[in-house]
């Protein structure tokens, strides 16, 4: 499980009325601290590409509290401005998280993640189906319709593994707490924990792209 417990109220009541409009969602919360609300790094984990600010969701497919939040970040997301940018980075405090982000890159690789991510959160809990080992993801991908064979050849590949450990360089890099959880652009992280809940979570990491836009 996460390396820090979020309450599962928190992970599943995540309004969407303040999304896009950071300014009603500060009217009704304080302004986010840091070293409360959020840490920021210097030097930052990563140096983010010009003309883009960076949100990384870290995620494990097997967390609860991540399948919560999934339907709210994905309709945060479809209103960020033209210069953010949202990327998914599968974690692993474990090596037994590793299956499951070599899983997101063989999908991402494929072609096949946009119409996939959710199909294997739903798998996991809603058909309470056991996706976390590569024979079980392997077969899970077939009854998807993928090709088997492919899918394992690309699965094994050192192009997979590479990404996979730059996951977890990443996540070590932020020094996640749990998962869900967020980076901005190299240099902020937040959570459920340190925001408060889930929902504040991401009025929080609006308010950290807005600096980050500031410090241009």
């Amino acid at each position: 499980m996460n390396r820090r417990e979020f309450s599962a109220g928190a992970a599943c009541v995540v309004g969407a009325t303040w999304i896009g409009l950071p300014g009603m969602a500060w009217a009704q919360s304080p302004t986010p601290v840091d070293g409360k609300d959020f840490i920021s790094y210097s030097p930052r984990v990563y140096e983010p590409a010009a003309g883009k600010i960076e949100v990384i969701e870290f995620f494990w497919y097997n967390c609860p509290h991540c399948n919560a939040f999934e339907p709210a970040l994905e309709a945060w997301s479809k209103k960020l401005p033209a210069d953010v940018v949202l990327t998914r980075v599968p974690a692993a405090f474990r090596d037994d998280m590793v299956p499951q982000q070599r899983l997101f890159y063989t999908l991402e690789a494929m072609g096949k993640l946009g119409e996939m991510h959710n199909k294997v959160f739903r798998s996991i809990h809603v058909d309470k189906q056991a996706v976390d080992r590569e024979p079980s993801i392997a077969a899970w991908a077939e009854r998807q319709g993928l090709d088997k064979v492919k899918f394992q050849e690309m699965y094994n590949s050192m192009g997979i593994q590479a990404k996979a450990r730059r996951a977890s360089q990443l996540s070590s890099g932020f020094k996640i707490g749990g998962v869900p959880s967020i980076g901005v652009n190299g240099k902020y992280y937040t959570d459920g924990d340190l925001a408060g809940n889930q929902t504040r979570m991401l009025q929080v990491t609006e308010y950290l792209i807005a600096e980050s836009r500031k410090a241009r």
